[in-house]
């Protein structure tokens, strides 16, 4: 892997692009939404928090058949499909004004990009060698972090303006984002579909696998940190410390910072199931670390408090970097090369559920509990973390003979 922040020009460079597209879109999107749904649409708070929570449960049931879906259609077409569907919900809420609209377009959105998160990982995987996909994906999670900041910037004009037409205009760039996303993914190759092979596969599919179904689990633990930085930490400092309520936003952009810069090179030795379970391993003893750092931070000056978290959030982005890496191997290598789709979409499921569950489990800990609570947080991480090595042992050893991909690019007519 270079040092490079570009990956190489190809099918790599082309995934990075589409990811840059959409990411901007939903960087304004983020930051704009909620207040669009409620000043605009004019929900009640308590309402959207309602519908986006069924709408995100819906998408992690629905991500499975889709990646499934990937795997005998093809996962280059099923991708622009759903992306083009996913341009389609975000323009749908153009136009919604109550709250059924409001849940039918948000199951949408959800759904489509639940599905198209699995077909991308998918066609990452038939186009890219087993040994360079974990780089890859290092260079899509620092895109993804530059686009996000440039749409969050856009967003932030839009709330500046506050008007109608520049929260509408924010959504609009969302779907387009979308549209350019499935443009760019038309230039790829074709990726074959597996469909004789999914057609043998029945029933409950991927959740028959247990160890993949343990390992998911634990990564979803592992995952908690997703809300961490969104709410966990920004309750903590407003509710348990003096430090100014500005520091969270100095943390965020100190977070995305650092995994554009980092993220590519804390993954160049993450080659293989051995090096994904040390670097899980080593990102449960930094989040240990980092729970702890945090928990020092009450009952301290203003600005001894600010030094505190900032240490405590420098050791976060590090076993965030690390444990990213690591469950990006792990993810493609535990599955079955002609599954890849449904089990791709399986274990995105983790990610929804981290979302949707963590705001609960982080609120009780961190703002209930305060300092036994973050020691508690940090043990439950790091147990996860050292359970992933005997739980990928098992995957290994329950797998059946090695099969070669069974999918081959397709030149571009």
């Amino acid at each position: 892997m270079t040092n490079s922040l570009v990956p190489p020009a190809g099918p790599q460079r082309v995934l990075a692009l589409a990811q840059l597209a959409n990411s901007v879109g939903d960087g304004a999107y983020y930051v704009t939404s909620a207040l669009y749904f409620t000043h605009v649409v004019g929900l009640a708070p308590g309402r959207v928090g309602l519908g986006l929570t069924v709408a995100w449960a819906v998408g992690s049931l629905v991500g499975v058949p889709l990646g499934r879906l990937a795997d005998r259609r093809g996962p280059r077409g099923t991708a622009v499909l759903l992306a083009l569907a996913t341009a389609a919900a975000v323009a749908s809420f153009l136009v919604v004004r109550g709250f059924l609209p409001f849940v039918l377009a948000a199951c949408a959105y959800a759904s489509a990009q639940s599905g198209l998160a699995a077909a991308r990982q998918a066609l990452l995987a038939g186009l890219v060698p087993a040994g360079e996909r974990t780089g890859l994906l290092a260079h899509l999670q620092s895109t993804l972090n530059a686009g996000l900041a440039v749409g969050a910037g856009l967003g932030g004009l839009a709330l500046h303006a506050g008007t109608r037409a520049a929260y509408l205009g924010v959504f609009a760039l969302d779907a387009v984002s979308f549209l350019l996303c499935a443009a760019l993914m038309l230039r790829l190759p074709s990726v074959a579909p597996v469909s004789a092979v999914v057609r043998r596969s029945h029933g409950l599919g991927v959740l028959r696998d247990r160890p993949y179904v343990l390992v998911t689990f634990l990564n979803t633990v592992l995952l908690l940190r997703m809300p961490l930085l969104s709410l966990g930490i920004p309750l903590w400092i407003t509710e348990r410390t003096e430090a100014p309520a500005w520091l969270v936003s100095a943390l965020f952009v100190l977070n995305t910072g650092a995994v554009m810069v980092f993220q590519v090179r804390m993954a160049r030795g993450v080659t293989g199931l051995a090096s994904a379970t040390r670097a899980v391993r080593r990102s449960g003893l930094v989040m240990l670390a980092s729970c702890a750092v945090f928990a020092l931070s009450s009952g301290v000056s203003p600005w001894v408090a600010v030094g505190v978290l900032v240490v405590g959030a420098v050791l976060q982005v590090v076993a965030e970097m690390q444990q990213s890496a690591g469950s990006w191997q792990l993810a493609f290598d535990l599955a079955p090369a002609d599954r890849m789709g449904e089990y791709q979409g399986f274990f995105g499921t983790g990610v929804t559920v981290a979302r949707t569950m963590g705001p609960l489990v982080l609120t009780a800990l961190l703002v209930g509990w305060g300092t036994p609570g973050w020691l508690l947080l940090g043990g439950v991480m790091l147990a996860a973390s050292y359970a992933m090595g005997p739980a990928t042992r098992w995957a290994t050893a329950t797998a059946g003979p090695s099969k070669e991909p069974v999918r081959q690019p397709v030149p571009v007519n």
